[in-house]
Parts: structure tokens; sequence; C-alpha cells
């Protein structure tokens, strides 16, 4: 397989829209690497710049150290999966899979060994004489991604593979994707707009916002250590809570001061804290760090009920302080209803800050 190595890569469209603005990724070898981020972040762009499906404007891509901005797609020994699969119509599930290998004049028997290989591994040694129409979805999906082990490339591209599937499906998918990966100790880049998707599959995540890189790393360190509240609220599922909080010091204890509540800052935090004295803040809990209290604490956040919805093995909370909303994640043994007053105390030692002015995480990571 490879290592990818993306060096300050940029793409300027014409008008001088940046996409991406210098990009530094590596990739490497037989690792999962998830580009993350909404809609026009560049995401994308980035993997189609990794193809060869678009001009590099600045900067370089390396595969295995060969620089290749000016190498040809076929000549980069990258197979792509893309979101609407681009299968031929025309031809048998064997045909599809076949058709680059013919084109490179590979061996009928070469090929021939390929394709049923590749479609043992994926499962549709049955659907091999099989036209696209006569495939669900997740089949055709399965048939794309076969096209591209086929070739036994050094990378492997996705491009928001899963987005046409129903939602039992992608989870499906998901699970096979990350399977295939280890099975075949490929190095893949994959796209998607779906946090919960990179979350699940990635060994490591990229997080993109307007063409800017936020932050990258394995996908907990950061559901953990965000960077900034983007990457926070980005990551995770439902996104993490931010309240408008003052810092106040009560007799050499630092409080975060609201409307409705006062809530004392882990010991652990309040020496980050002490520049902020008197200032306003943006205080980060996830939903899960909600703890329900039966009754008013000292340290608890009163709330109103608004949206209630049962998950089965959880309920999602949807609340509101006088003035700002929270979400929290809870047990199912405990029975709520719309305009119920109710108390949740924040795990403290869990908390997150950030600037707010620069967004910027206040708490320097384990490793910064």
């Amino acid at each position: 397989m490879a290592k990818v190595e993306m060096k300050s890569i940029s793409k300027v469209f014409d008008g001088g829209v940046r996409a991406v603005d210098n990009a530094n990724i590596t990739v490497e070898d037989k690792e999962f690497v998830v580009l993350v981020g909404p809609s026009g972040c560049g995401k994308s762009t980035t993997l189609r710049m990794v193809a060869g499906l678009e001009d590099i404007t600045e900067g370089e891509l390396l595969i295995d150290g060969e620089k290749m901005n000016d190498v040809p797609p076929k000549d980069r020994n990258i197979a792509m999966v893309f979101q609407n699969y681009a299968l031929y119509p025309h031809m048998s599930v064997y045909e599809n899979m076949a058709f680059g290998l013919r084109i490179k004049k590979v061996p009928k028997a070469e090929i021939e060994k390929r394709v049923n290989e590749a479609a043992r591994i994926l499962d549709i040694e049955k659907l091999l004489d099989r036209k696209p129409k006569a495939l669900s979805g997740g089949q055709r999906q399965r048939v794309a991604v076969g096209r591209a082990i086929v070739r036994n490339p050094k990378v492997f591209l996705f491009d928001e593979p899963l987005s046409n599937l129903d939602a039992k499906l992608r989870v499906q998918m998901r699970a096979e994707l990350s399977d295939l990966h280890l099975r075949l100790n490929a190095t893949m880049i994959y796209v998607t707009h779906d946090q919960v998707e990179a979350m699940t599959m990635a060994s490591k995540i990229v997080v993109m916002k307007d063409g800017k890189i936020q932050q990258i790393g394995a996908p907990l360190f950061l559901y953990n250590y965000p960077v900034n509240k983007f990457v926070a609220g980005f990551i995770g599922s439902p996104p993490m809570n931010f309240l408008s909080v003052k810092v106040k010091d009560e007799n050499g204890s630092i409080v975060l001061e609201e409307g409705t509540f006062k809530i004392k800052v882990d010991s652990s935090h309040s020496e980050f804290l002490k520049d902020y004295i008197d200032k306003e803040l943006f205080f980060g809990i996830r939903p899960e760090d909600l703890i329900y209290s039966e009754k008013e604490t000292g340290s608890s956040i009163p709330v109103k009920v608004t949206v209630v919805e049962p998950l089965g093995a959880d309920i999602h909370l949807w609340l509101t302080t006088e003035t700002q909303p929270l979400v929290a994640r809870t047990e199912p043994n405990h029975s709520f209803k719309v305009g119920d007053t109710a108390y949740f105390t924040p795990r403290m030692d869990k908390a997150r800050y950030f600037d707010k002015e620069t967004e910027l995480a206040i708490i320097p990571s384990p490793e910064a």
C-alpha cells in the first residue's frame, strides 16, 4: 500500500474562490483517514485533488514519496468509489468489475481470479450475472467497492459512498467497510459529512471548515479534546452544549455564573481560567455529562423540559435554562414530561471552555 502526503495544498477556483486553503495532511501506510465537515468545507475537493480529478493550485501531493501533482489519474495507482456508484447499466456485475482491468489489457485468467476473489470478499458471488438495475442500493455499493478492489490500488478513495443508503444499511455498510480495511490492510481516505461515520470508522479524523483544517487526530481524542468550539460542536451526537457564562472569583474559588445558577469549576481547571475572571466565555459540556438530580443541589442547573426523545436505551432531553438551550442524554428509568422543571449537575471534570472571541479551547489538550 502507500503513504499519502499533502503538503500545503490549496485549490483556488475561478473568481478567486479558495475551496481548500493550505491543507497539510499525512495519511500513513494502511491508515483509514476520514475527512469530515459540513457541505462546502472542501473535503471532496481535497479528495479529488488526490485522485487527480482536480488540479492542485498550490502545494505538493506525494504518494510513497513521489510527487503526483502532474501525474494523470490513471497513473496514480488509486481507486475511487463514488457516491452514485457510477456503474455501467448495460454491463453485468462481473463486466463492471472487470472493465478497468480489460482496458489495461490484464490477462483474462488474472481478471477472472481478481473478480472472483473480490466477489468472495464482498459476498456478491451470486450477483455476478446480474445487471445493476436488478440490485439493491447496498449491493450496488458492494459492486462499486469490488471494482476498486480488483485494481489492487495503492490507495482507496471514498467520496460519501453511503449517503444514498437508508439508515439501517448505512450502519451495516460502515461495519463492512471497517472490516474490509482490516482484511485488505489498505490505505484508505474517506470523505463524509456524517460525523458518526467518521467516529466509527476512522483511525484518524481530519475536521474541515471553510476550506481550512480545524483539527486532526484520533476519533476519541477529538471528542474529548476539541481544539475549538466548531470541532466540539461538530463531533458528537447530540453535539456538545455551550452556555455563555461569566467567570467569578468567590473567596478564592472560581465559579461560573449564569442568571439562574452558579457552578464551581473543577480544581484541575481553575488555573487556566484565572485570566477570565469577570469575563464571559463559553462553557461546554457533553449531553452524557449532565447528570439528573431529583432536587436542586448547590452545583445543579435548573431547567425546563421542552422535548422528550425516548430512544430505547436512553432518552434525549431538550432543555432550557431561563435563556439558553441544553441537551441531556439520560437513562430511560426516569419519567420526564414536557414542561417539567428538572435539575442537572454537570460533571465538571469533563467540562470544556472556549474563548468568547476566538472560540479556541482555553484548556490545552494533553499533547499540547
